[in-house]
């Protein structure tokens, strides 16, 4: 995968399909460090330790409709490649946490892509999935949850054309806020 926004829907794709019910996505900039860590914390039935091993290998995978599970192994391979690591840690019948880390300013680190749209897809996509995304640059932050989105809508979908509307802008705003104003969702 060429951008980090995919790989992100990649892993919270795999949640959903590990029977999560809640998922949490946080992004953790850091310049200074030169860092920038992605995790995606679940409930699903997680994995043990076996599986856990063979998840990171291309030819292994749970899902039913293809033979090959691509996501973490090219997750994993792009982390190091960057000077950073993929780690994985999980508790049959409790969840499971995939952390990422990649070196910021790595020449081959690769973009963030369309963190608006794959955040947006996950809400929409994923009606009752409990989402929470939170993303911290330097001391900058935002948050947002599927719960927090829907106490404010009182029961209006997400679907709604005016909705969609805001909530693209609301994510837009709010992200290039953390880069200092510039509205580069390809960073």
């Amino acid at each position: 995968m060429r951008e980090i926004s995919l790989h992100i829907l990649d892993l919270v794709q795999n949640s959903i399909e590990a029977g999560a019910t809640a998922v949490k996505l946080e992004i953790i900039e850091t310049i200074v460090k030169d860092s920038m860590v992605i995790r995606v914390y679940d409930n699903g039935r997680g994995m043990n330790k076996k599986m856990r091993q063979l998840v990171i290998d291309p030819f292994i995978t749970t899902r039913t409709t293809r033979r090959i599970g691509l996501g973490l192994p090219l997750m994993d391979m792009s982390t190091k490649r960057c000077g950073g690591y993929l780690k994985i840690d999980s508790t049959p019948g409790q969840g499971t946490v995939i952390e990422a880390m990649y070196q910021h300013s790595h020449f081959d680190r690769p973009p963030m892509g369309n963190l608006v749209e794959t955040i947006k897809s996950i809400l929409v996509g994923n009606p009752v999935l409990e989402f929470s995304y939170k993303h911290t640059v330097d001391d900058k932050s935002i948050s947002i949850s599927s719960r927090e989105i829907a106490d404010i809508l009182d029961g209006i979908s997400l679907t709604q054309p005016d909705v969609l509307i805001w909530l693209h802008g609301y994510l837009s705003d709010n992200i290039a806020n953390l880069y200092g104003g510039a509205n580069d969702e390809n960073n």
